[in-house]
């Protein structure tokens, strides 16, 4: 009886908040572009950091990679924790402790502290940015589903430029003299507002008891993703003694264990953190490979632009920010054709291999720019950065789709939140490998040469993600 008068209420209260969905959307969608912005905006923040807390390449390398790790391995257990405690609270408990945690990286006191609150910082948005999807289902007709989901594209997008473009002008402006400070600091205003709004307009639901958690299953993939990421961002500094490649070894090994575990877990009808049915899917599994090494690469050549920029051209933040815009340009190219008609009417196997192609394309072009760097300017660049933009695009619309339709729809739960997963994590494996072959160069004056050995690396990801195309279907077909 009081279960039903509880549902009752909830139902009132949703057919009361009902009208405001669109707020619950922007809010949500506000979150989103926050994370976004919290993932590039420090990329412009090197020679600042440098300069006010003594950081070097591999402290920076943290700084900017160590959110994406700390996203990537609690995003699938900040799922379930929704499903346990209710969207709506762990949204707000996310959000609040990511605007504390970010401001809390204002006002690191050293490099060392800076990087251990952007452990936090990513852990709390692995908190709150699983519940995004579940809160639109919640609040929105199903007819209504395509429009509310339609707006993601575009803000990933804004995002995606907003985020180098915004650092790089509030580091130049240098207000109150907080330098890279401010590029974190800008998050708790919006974190504030967004707090208010979710609080208020957020429907409130039921926390489901009978939602287990599996905290083995979660410390696992912690462990390995750390792993896999600490020895490709400390090696270097170490001289590549033979315990990283231990390291890198057991990661593998830990990533195995996991899967092992969670599918011995289903077999005894008990709750995993994921269903790991989904790795019997060879194309599906092959896919993923292809999905790291899209993130991997992408990820990291971006950045060594952005490092090439300022550390080996000596451009403004705000110069090093504008230098993306040819990239953003050239994406929004690319996904408006691919997201438009061309995954449609081609399948989505052969848009990705056409996308990476023309990434191919863009790598050369910027190979051929990159000697005449004595006499630099940024619009020999240009070409070839809207036409790598152009591919990155035309891989971005259609790769998640593409992958998800080689598994059971009964299982599209579990192979989403692995592939969110993956795509941070590897963002972070590829900001560890592309800094350390930079770096490895920059610091020994040769900025340049340091971006070409990142273009080879390039190359190669490109090359093999065309490969694993292969394993994936011509055409999306729903099992």
């Amino acid at each position: 009886m009081k279960a039903a008068k509880l549902n009752q209420k909830l139902d009132q209260a949703q057919h009361v908040l009902y009208k405001h969905r669109w707020l619950v959307l922007t809010v949500v969608l506000i979150v989103e572009i926050m994370d976004l912005l919290d993932s590039t905006i420090v990329n412009v923040g090197g020679p600042s950091l440098a300069k006010y807390l003594n950081a070097n390449s591999t402290a920076l390398q943290w700084v900017i990679g160590g959110y994406t790790l700390a996203l990537g391995s609690g995003l699938i257990l900040g799922g379930r924790l929704g499903d346990r405690f209710g969207r709506r609270n762990m949204f707000l408990f996310g959000l609040i402790g990511f605007t504390i945690a970010s401001l809390a990286c204002a006002l690191a006191p050293n490099v060392e502290t800076l990087i251990a609150l952007r452990l936090v910082q990513g852990f709390f948005g692995a908190m709150l940015l699983p519940q995004g999807f579940g809160l639109i289902r919640d609040v929105f007709p199903p007819q209504e589903f395509g429009k509310a989901f339609a707006l993601y594209g575009p803000a990933f997008g804004l995002g995606g430029i907003l985020g180098p473009i915004i650092g790089g002008f509030l580091i130049e402006a240098n207000i109150l003299d907080l330098a890279w400070r401010s590029v974190f600091l800008v998050n708790v205003p919006i974190g504030l507002v967004a707090a208010v709004l979710a609080y208020k307009y957020i429907p409130k639901s039921a926390p489901d008891k009978s939602v287990k958690i599996d905290v083995r299953g979660a410390l696992l993939v912690v462990v390995a993703s750390g792993m896999l990421v600490y020895p490709l961002m400390t090696g270097q500094e170490f001289g590549w003694p033979a315990w990283i490649f231990v390291i890198l070894v057991g990661s593998l090994v830990m990533f195995y264990v996991f899967a092992t575990l969670e599918r011995k877990t289903v077999g005894r009808g008990e709750v995993a953190l994921i269903d790991a049915d989904i790795f019997k899917k060879r194309s599906y599994t092959l896919g993923l490979g292809g999905l790291a090494l899209y993130f991997a690469g992408f990820t990291g050549i971006y950045l060594i632009l952005t490092l090439f920029l300022q550390f080996g051209e000596q451009f403004t933040s705000a110069e090093a920010g504008l230098g993306n815009i040819p990239i953003a340009v050239g994406s929004a190219i690319g996904g408006g054709i691919s997201g438009g008609f061309l995954a449609e009417k081609i399948g989505g196997r052969l848009t990705l291999q056409i996308g990476a192609a023309i990434q191919f394309v863009g790598v050369g072009l910027m190979w051929f720019a990159l000697p005449t760097a004595d006499n630099f300017s940024i619009w020999q660049l240009v070409p070839a950065l809207v036409v790598s933009g152009i591919g990155t695009g035309l891989i971005a619309a259609p790769i998640f789709d593409t992958i998800l339709s080689t598994v059971d729809s009964k299982l599209a739960g579990s192979a989403s939140g692995v592939m969110s997963a993956v795509q941070s994590v590897f963002s972070s494996v590829g900001v560890a490998i592309f800094g350390t072959v930079f770096f490895n160069f920059a610091l020994a004056g040769d900025a340049a040469e340091g971006f070409r050995n990142a273009l080879l690396i390039q190359v190669v990801i490109v090359a093999l993600f065309m490969v694993l195309t292969l394993a994936l279907p011509k055409r999306i077909e729903r099992i």
